[in-house]
């Protein structure tokens, strides 16, 4: 099992799925003919832990501990530690998928020990009644593990967390005081067991180099324990960091005692970085030929980029290769009881991106000085539908989830018809923009091509703030694509943010009122309130001035330098309102208290609301005058129809009609229109196929009727019965 490189994304990200970094750099060094070997140890230490032999270790870990005063939920799942040792293992199968039938059991409540988790529990009855047996056992097993996982956090590792594992360490850490220290204290009991499946990782690839990625902040602890024990026990082997955390936190580092863990610290896109690093440690090229990479030279930490070397571009890097992780071992959770909240920890997503960068870049809170989002490059449908085809084949899965800065409306759509085309059955989500692109028809096609969810930024969900953050949306532009999506059948997250500069009291308020009628209009099914934080390498961090807020400090530390920590003195007091939003929203996610006025949510008073109780209301029901574009593609995703025609008679005046019947999946649809006017619709919907060779514009099909001797198409093709068999697949794009 020996390779060139070991890639290592360190504990926790996310537990239902593998994170898709090694996978993408994996595939690159596929096509370069490079070995490699991929683990998520996240997912490994989770099984040693949750497991019979696990639990019977940490329960004998906790006992050790005389001294130690536990609190009363701790003593609890201790003395009911016999039912978490009987039960464990049949709880992570059933959460596998390999155990579907132990759901009965789990559902009635009398299976499971339950501990303080459960205290908080919905009312399963109401949550769960139209969701089925599966997902309530799936619930209930969650907070199953969550007990556990409180025992853990409070008995032997204060760090532990099912995903971002000792992420205060690594959050704004300005220096490396802190984590350095950290690393001179002994192995905690996580890291124990994470060090005793990295030793036999290890010994078993026997590696030139370790890669590890560090997504998030949570994941740094972690690669640092594991880089740490790499150096003290295989000196020989080269250690290396990547990932989000570096991209955005590591650019200007200067502490040289980050090098005692790691050798490289590459930045941005890891394909060539990766690649030069083999070469130089392979020495075919010279040190000073490294792509985008920090190290040391001669003991003085340099940041070595190599102009001559260009990156890849997408069509270039491969496949992503999910070879070597554990996929039959992935659990599905479910913490929050909302369909749509749920894809981030319920199923197995193969990831995929449909673009580099993000085609929009213009947002002023993110980070879109950098090239990983500055840089856009889409790729083509076919050749994403070539590597969903590979994927699928190789994973066994057909679940998507495409982790876009924001996909691209103009390449969901090509996507969509090229999975139609090919008969895939694919089931994807997505996150967007709520640009007015999402029209009725496009929603339509993406639903038919297996999209069940979006998630996008509303944000501030407040037309003047929107106007400042340069988001190039409106609320009720919002609201009107979120109907569309709804009414597809695709569901909708939406990403709120709070604490923008110079936001007031009232503009919050406001902004709660926005996201409550949203909900209330069925149009809106979640959503997660964030606290804006300020970049170095956003415009607000850029130009703070700008913004009428001011750098606490304009000091650059040695370590992470990214989040930036601001007064707002125009705005309001951000952090009071940080509870009273997301309890709201929780409840607004299970169809609850919509009817509560906003100033229940707060422990303080807050003025009303300033908007009409029924903005979004009247937004929806405003007539849309949008004309479709003559250059519009027209496409017919539905069966072709029988015609039948027949003589029509009225007042002693006899004239033939055309009946046109259509057979959908749960209804027939029946139009009648003139004989000659039916005959060429009926010809026409034949070459609108999506199976046809040929693709028609509005204005090609309107030649084609006049060409035919007939007369007035718009009162033909914008009135009733034609205008309503987009309910049929008639989709104008």
């Amino acid at each position: 099992m020996s390779a060139t490189v070991f890639f290592i994304t360190p504990p926790f990200t996310q537990l239902n799925t593998p994170y898709p970094a090694t996978a993408y750099l994996k595939g690159f060094l596929n096509t370069k003919g490079i070995s490699s070997f991929q683990a998520d140890l996240g997912i490994e230490v989770m099984g040693a832990i949750f497991s019979r032999q696990g639990l019977v270790h940490l329960f004998e870990s906790i006992a050790q501990d005389k001294e130690k005063q536990l609190s009363e939920n701790a003593v609890r799942i201790i003395a009911l530690q016999n039912d978490y040792i009987q039960s464990i293992d049949s709880v992570i199968l059933f959460l596998q998928g390999k155990k579907p039938t132990l759901a009965h059991l789990v559902a009635k409540r009398n299976y499971l020990p339950e501990a303080s988790r459960f205290a908080q529990l919905d009312d399963l009855v109401w949550a769960f009644g139209s969701m089925g047996i599966q997902d309530r056992a799936k619930h209930l097993a969650t907070m199953y593990l969550e007990d556990l996982s409180d025992l853990i956090k409070e008995c032997v590792d204060p760090h532990f967390g099912f995903s971002r594992y000792a992420e205060r360490l690594g959050r704004s850490a300005n220096s490396f005081d802190e984590l350095y220290q950290a690393m001179q204290q002994p192995n905690t009991y996580v890291d124990e067991v994470l060090l005793e499946i990295l030793k036999s990782r290890v010994e078993a690839v026997h590696p030139l180099l370790v890669a590890i990625s560090v997504p998030f902040p949570g994941n740094l602890y972690a690669s640092l324990r594991c880089a740490q024990w790499i150096k003290k026990n295989h000196p020989s082997i080269k250690v290396a960091m990547g990932g989000g955390f570096a991209n955005t936190e590591l650019r200007s580092l200067s502490d040289v005692r980050v090098f005692e863990f790691f050798d490289f610290i590459t930045l941005d896109d890891g394909e060539a970085p990766i690649e030069n690093l083999i070469l130089y440690l392979e020495d075919k090229i010279p040190v000073t030929a490294l792509k985008r990479c920090f190290t040391l030279v001669d003991g003085k930490l340099l940041f070595i980029n190599n102009a001559a070397c260009t990156d890849y571009k997408q069509g270039q890097v491969g496949t992503p290769d999910y070879s070597d992780f554990l996929l039959d071992q992935y659990i599905s959770a479910i913490e929050i009881v909302n369909p749509m909240h749920s894809l981030w920890s319920d199923g197995r997503w193969n990831k995929l991106t449909m673009a580099h960068g993000c085609y929009w870049g213009k947002c002023t809170f993110c980070d879109i000085s950098l090239d990983y989002i500055k840089l856009y490059e889409p790729i083509t449908a076919s050749l994403l539908c070539d590597r969903i085809e590979e994927m699928i084949a190789q994973t066994g899965e057909n679940g998507f989830h495409f982790v876009d800065e924001a996909a691209p409306p103009a390449l969901m759509r090509a996507l969509a018809l090229e999975i139609i085309k090919r008969k895939l059955i694919v089931i994807w989500w997505t996150n967007i923009r709520f640009e007015k692109s999402f029209t009725r028809d496009l929603c339509l096609l993406l639903k038919a091509s297996g999209c069940i969810g979006v998630s996008g930024g509303l944000e501030v969900a407040s037309d003047r703030l929107l106007e400042l953050i340069q988001k190039g949306i409106t609320v009720k532009q919002v609201a009107v694509v979120n109907k569309n999506f709804t009414e597809a059948g695709i569901m909708v997250h939406a990403y709120l943010m709070y604490g923008f500069p110079t936001q007031t009291t009232q503009e919050t308020i406001d902004s709660l009122e926005m996201v409550r009628q949203l909900f209330e209009a069925g149009i809106l099914q979640s959503g997660f309130w964030h606290q804006f934080a300020m970049t170095a390498h956003s415009p607000v961090g850029m130009n703070p001035e700008k913004y009428k807020v001011k750098k606490i400090t304009d000091a650059i530390g040695s370590f992470a330098n990214n989040d930036i920590v601001h007064l707002d003195p125009t705005g309001a007091d951000h952090d009071s309102f940080s509870f009273g939003l997301k309890k709201s929203l929780l409840n607004f996610m299970h169809g609850a208290c919509l009817d509560h006025p906003l100033q229940k949510w707060f422990d303080f008073t807050v003025p009303k609301t300033t908007v009409p109780k029924d903005y979004i209301v009247q937004a929806l029901q405003e007539e849309d005058l949008t004309s479709i574009k003559p250059t519009a593609k027209i496409v017919f995703l539905g069966n072709q129809p029988s015609i039948e025609i027949y003589v029509k008679s009225k007042k002693g005046s006899q004239w033939e009609m055309s009946s046109l019947t259509f057979q959908g999946k749960r209804e027939t649809f029946v139009i009648k229109v003139n004989k000659e006017q039916g005959q060429w619709l009926a010809a026409m919907l034949n070459q609108l196929s999506i199976n046809a060779t040929k693709s028609y514009t509005l204005l090609e099909v309107k030649t084609s009727y006049e060409n035919a001797g007939l007369f007035d198409f718009e009162l033909f093709w914008d009135n009733k019965p034609v205008n309503t068999l987009y309910k049929m697949g008639l989709l104008q794009l």
